[in-house]
């Protein structure tokens, strides 16, 4: 089982996109990536499309997409 540290192809920089996660540093976000699969893009599209992107960006990708929608917010009470 991975974990979010084994994640080395997700940068978060603040002047880069806003400090969205992105693809090495790249102005190419995590969600186009995850939004683009969702459409029905195969990797070699999305590759033909982005061609400094490698197949191991995109399955990072979905990892960091998977790992951030298993994440749930406690809240925090007011003592």
């Amino acid at each position: 089982m991975w974990s979010m540290y084994d994640l080395q192809r997700i940068t978060v920089d603040p002047a880069v996109m806003g400090g969205k996660p992105c693809i090495r540093g790249l102005r190419v976000t995590v969600g186009t990536v995850v939004g683009l699969v969702a459409s029905g893009y195969d990797v070699d599209r999305i590759l033909r499309l982005y061609p400094y992107l490698e197949a191991d960006d995109i399955r990072e990708a979905l990892a960091y997409a998977a790992w951030r929608a298993e994440e749930f917010e406690v809240p925090l009470h007011a003592a």
